[in-house]
């Protein structure tokens, strides 16, 4: 028998209220076999109260296509934090794995549906969003393997079939960064349509960037290391270090120095430590094993 959900007539696992503990199951692993629609509410936002349900309505209609969770801010903070929802609504939408595209505050019905109608394209229906999709994830493989130029030149010519995929000026960003070229990477997201400028893959492009900025002016690796193994309670060496580490291809390495400095002293120059690994954090893709990993550290050192 099917079960449905109380309060939308919806198949339940089309709709449903979601938290910190589930987030992954429900958001990121749900995601590898449909679009999954993340709703970020609370009880007293009153464009929330319109929103919501619209969405419910919206996604009920699609069939099966895509999916919502719903979650209260007041309940989670500490997703809604790591996150960086600042303002509600907000809505992030995520497909194999990874956010895809999202919007914040209300949408008229029209740009609704649009944007239903769209995620919807992305499990392969029809109008050819399923082809971008694949090769999205073809040019992100190109990236991974170190084929910057290939893949730099597969995302330019998915923008040439659709001048607003988000996921794809994402991703010629970060290929132009892993050229080092942090000028053009910059320049690329500076030519993003303004209704897409704040999509959660172009936010996560911005904060590696951002990243590599900071590098620029770091210092190299081993002088850096030397600084450290010199005094260390050098605390600006070690943030430089983790800098460094992170715009070289190892992460894990980046937010190892960094949790090690918020250990140290997590007030060091306003909780700069905090902030940059929430930047590293945001940078990489929402399930990758340094991001989780590092989350829960942080969390577990923020409130032990």
């Amino acid at each position: 028998m099917l079960e449905l959900n109380a309060k939308t007539d919806a198949p339940a696992d089309l709709i449903k209220d979601g938290s910190e503990a589930t987030f992954m199951a429900d958001v990121v692993d749900a995601s590898q076999q449909v679009p999954v629609i993340v709703d970020f509410w609370a009880p007293w936002c009153g464009p929330c109260k319109a929103l919501t349900p619209a969405l419910e309505k919206a996604v009920t209609a699609a069939k099966g296509k895509v999916r919502l969770v719903k979650i209260n801010i007041d309940q989670n903070q500490a997703i809604a934090a790591q996150l960086r929802i600042q303002s509600i609504p907000t809505v992030y939408a995520f497909f194999q794995g990874q956010p895809v595209d999202g919007f914040q505050g209300a949408l008229g019905p029209a740009e609704l549906q649009r944007f239903i109608d769209k995620l919807a394209g992305l499990s392969g229906d029809g109008d050819g969003a399923g082809g971008l999709a694949e090769a999205i994830a073809a040019a992100e493989e190109m990236l991974a393997q170190g084929a910057a130029v290939d893949a730099a030149q597969t995302f330019a010519a998915i923008l040439g079939e659709d001048d607003r995929n988000a996921a794809a000026y994402a991703g010629l960003a970060r290929a132009h960064l892993a050229l080092g070229d942090v000028d053009q990477a910059e320049a690329v997201l500076n030519g993003a349509p303004a209704d897409i400028a704040d999509a959660p893959e172009i936010e996560a492009a911005r904060a590696a960037i951002a990243l590599a900025r900071q590098a620029e002016a770091a210092g190299p690796v081993a002088d850096l290391r030397a600084r450290i193994a010199a005094d260390p309670a050098d605390h600006q060496a070690r943030f430089d270090l983790a800098t460094a580490l992170y715009v070289g291809g190892d992460a894990g390495a980046a937010v190892d120095e960094l949790l090690d400095l918020f250990r140290r002293d997590r007030d060091w120059h306003d909780g700069a430590a905090r902030t940059q690994l929430l930047t590293i954090f945001e940078a990489l893709k929402p399930n990758d094993p340094v991001a989780l990993a590092g989350r829960r550290k942080l969390s577990s050192m923020m409130f032990a």
